[in-house]
């Protein structure tokens, strides 16, 4: 039976289900685009246990916090799956897919990427009932939808939940803060004295990064203006805090590897307005209800832009050939188009957005903040 739903058809319910194991093992924005299918999930299934196969920053986020997750099951690495984490000790996925299948799960979930390297894990768990998405490459699961490189990433998951009989019920990320995280957060920063402003100019795809002296000229017109500036970035990314800090020529806050995860929530949510390039932190921002102003090159918008703009703005860049060789890079998912598709160079395609828009998105969302 197939009901109608805000997003089209939901198929429907599996049942007498009383586990659920959802494979979603990779970076910080990449996850949060999979909330609204696994509150989507928690709200059809709300007696089943819902376990996250994810990576051991998850397990850390989700321990002690509401929301859909009831537990987090640690995938080894893997290729296309993720990297091994700074002194992780080495575990092989025959063991782990052994203890999964332990857990008796009726019901898996791939939310992976395209399959090719997810599916064989998610048929690997033993699973009643197997649903997700699926490449051209990709071995069959039990139900599954065309992987499809330019879609929402948002959209894509509640599609793959309407496939186990899960409507969605929001489209909006939404992460909790709890009481630790903004004790935490409090005896870092301390209590703010004006409006706090949130600036992180990092991105682990420096294609995304935009310029540090633009960062620096957006923290300069916002401290005049009376807003304290921090600048947030991760251990690897101290070097291009410093530059924003030092070009900025005025008292802003860094804070680089300062906070946990669940602190640096609870730092944005405390701020007035986070700006930052297309990243984990820009998106948890948004899901901790803080206005964003985002830096976007245009085939990343389509996946990752949040769909509102009372509270969010994306910068747009149109730049599609590589600043360094020309290269179109833009053929990739339509291989039947002219161009090359891919080079081996990685700088920066939104160097074009002026900083003048960004600053003047960021004063109107300051402006009607509240």
């Amino acid at each position: 039976m197939v009901d109608p739903s805000l997003l089209g058809p939901v198929a429907g319910r599996v049942p007498d289900v009383a586990r659920i194991a959802v494979l979603r093992a990779n970076a910080l924005g990449d996850f949060i685009f999979v909330l609204p299918a696994l509150d989507a999930l928690r709200a059809a299934y709300p007696k089943a246990e819902l376990v996250l196969l994810g990576a051991p920053w998850h397990a850390k986020l989700f321990r002690d916090r509401p929301g859909p997750v009831d537990r987090v099951l640690v995938v080894p690495p893997a290729p296309g799956i993720r990297g091994p984490d700074p002194g992780e000790p080495e575990s092989a996925m025959d063991d782990f897919l052994a203890a999964a299948r332990a857990e008796r799960f009726d019901l898996a979930l791939q939310v992976h990427g395209g399959g090719s390297n997810s599916n064989p894990i998610v048929n690997g768990l033993g699973a009643r009932f197997t649903a997700g998405l699926r490449a051209e490459d990709a071995p069959p699961l039990d139900r599954w939808i065309r992987y499809v490189y330019y879609q929402h990433e948002v959209i894509r998951y509640l599609e793959v939940v309407a496939l186990v009989g899960a409507p969605a019920i929001t489209v909006l990320p939404s992460l909790a803060v709890t009481d630790a995280d903004r004790d935490e957060a409090q005896a870092v920063l301390g209590e703010p004295t004006r409006p706090r402003v949130a600036l992180h100019p990092g991105a682990t795809d420096t294609r995304r990064r935009w310029p540090a002296d633009r960062f620096a000229e957006v923290a300069r017109e916002l401290t005049t203006e009376g807003y304290e500036v921090l600048v947030t970035g991760t251990p690897a990314e101290q070097e291009l805090v410093d530059r924003v800090v030092a070009a900025a020529g005025v008292p802003v806050r860094p804070q680089v590897g300062t906070l946990s995860l669940g602190a640096l929530a609870a730092c944005y949510a405390g701020c007035a307005l986070v700006v930052s390039n297309d990243t984990g932190p820009l998106h948890l921002a948004a899901a901790v209800g803080t206005p964003t102003v985002g830096i976007f090159w245009v085939g990343n918008l389509i996946n990752t832009g949040h769909p509102l703009r009372h509270r969010h703005r994306p910068i747009m860049s149109w730049t599609v050939h590589c600043p360094v060789c020309g290269v179109d890079c833009t053929p990739g998912a339509y291989p039947a188009r002219p161009g090359d598709g891919e080079c081996p160079h990685r700088d920066s395609f939104v160097t074009d957005v002026p900083t003048v828009e960004v600053v003047e998105a960021a004063r109107e969302l300051l402006a009607t903040a509240g």
